[in-house]
C-alpha cells in the first residue's frame, strides 16, 4: 500500500506548537470577550420583558385547610403594592383601569424612550395612566418594591395590585399585549 504523501519541512510536532505555548494573556482575552458576548445576549433577550409577578404553589389536600389563610395574606400583601406607592405619591393618582409605574434616574438614557412608550400606551388605552417615579428620591418605595434598576416598569391593575413587572425598556407592544392579559 502507497504511503499518503508528506509535505517537505513541516513536521508534525511544529504544527502542535503553536497551540501549546500560546500565552494566558490572549486565552483569558478569548474567554472574557465570550463571557462578555453571552452576557450581552442574556440580557437583550431578556431586557424589557413582562413577568407576572405573583406565582401561587399548587395546592395539596393537606394545604387546602390552610389555603384561606394563605389566599388572605397573599392578597393583602399584593394590595400593599397600591398602598405604598400612595402614600410615597399622594399627588399621583392611579389610573381607574392600570398604572404603569416607572422608575427612572436621571442619568439613564433607556428611561427616556421607556417615558415615551409608556406616555404613549396611557394616551392610547383609556382608563389606563402613566406614574414616573424619580429613583434617587424615593428611595423607600425602590426598597420596598424590591426595583433593582432603571428603568423598572411596574403594572398595577385598577386597584393597585402588582401584575407585571419589566426591567429594562419594554417595547410599545409588550406593554399594549400585557395590559391586555389584566384588563
Amino acid at each position: 500500500m502507497p504511503r499518503p504523501p508528506v509535505e517537505r519541512g513541516v513536521s508534525t510536532s511544529a504544527a502542535v506548537l503553536p497551540l501549546v505555548s500560546l500565552s494566558p494573556g490572549p486565552v483569558i482575552a478569548l474567554v472574557a470577550v465570550v463571557l462578555a458576548l453571552g452576557f450581552g445576549l442574556y440580557r437583550a433577550a431578556t431586557d424589557g420583558r413582562f413577568r407576572g409577578t405573583r406565582t401561587l404553589p399548587a395546592q395539596s389536600e393537606a394545604t387546602e385547610a390552610a389555603a384561606p389563610v394563605a389566599d388572605q395574606a397573599a392578597d393583602q400583601a399584593a394590595t400593599d403594592v397600591g398602598a405604598l406607592v400612595r402614600a410615597a405619591l399622594p399627588q399621583e393618582a392611579l389610573g381607574e383601569r392600570a398604572t404603569l409605574l416607572q422608575f427612572s434616574s436621571a442619568f439613564c438614557a433607556p428611561c427616556r424612550a421607556t417615558r415615551r412608550v409608556l406616555t404613549e400606551v396611557a394616551e392610547l388605552v383609556p382608563g389606563v395612566r402613566h406614574v414616573e417615579v424619580d429613583a434617587e428620591s424615593q428611595l423607600q418605595l425602590v426598597r420596598d418594591l424590591g426595583v433593582l434598576r432603571t428603568p423598572t416598569t411596574i403594572v398595577l391593575d385598577g386597584s393597585g395590585v402588582e401584575r407585571l413587572r419589566a426591567a429594562g425598556a419594554p417595547r410599545r407592544e409588550a406593554v399594549l399585549a400585557g395590559l391586555e392579559q389584566i384588563l
